[in-house]
């Protein structure tokens, strides 16, 4: 398995208990269909969040949010209408947050989310 598949399936892991402990009730994580994949779905008071998470091991190379392009946020908002027709009962009120982490090996990740990114 590819070093990059370990550190983003850790950032996931990482973003999902940060997620926990600010009080958030997970619904899935990596729910996949035909149109794509949303890394974590969260429960947050009324809200369904469907959040995109970003995991650099620094950022020589860009901060992890800039890799959510507009064409992104377009799929996401797809993947988000894709989940609420399957679960109807759960997706009154939505928003699409990210969470980058960086992650540098041997040292103490950071985590920063941003709600409502589109």
């Amino acid at each position: 398995m590819a070093a990059k598949d370990d550190l983003g399936r850790r950032g996931e892991a990482l973003a999902t208990e940060f997620l926990r402990q600010h009080g958030c009730a997970v619904l899935a994580q990596n729910w996949r269909c035909a149109q794509g994949e949303i890394d974590v779905i969260v429960l947050d008071g009324a809200e369904t969040v469907f959040v995109e998470v970003k995991t650099r091991s620094s950022v020589t190379f860009g901060h992890p949010f800039e890799a959510i392009t507009a064409a992104k946020l377009a799929r996401l908002r797809r993947l988000a209408g894709a989940w609420c027709e399957a679960n109807p009962s759960l997706g009154r009120q939505i928003r699409i947050d990210a969470i980058s982490v960086i992650a540098p090996l041997g040292a103490t990740p950071q985590l920063e989310h941003l709600r409502r990114v589109f």
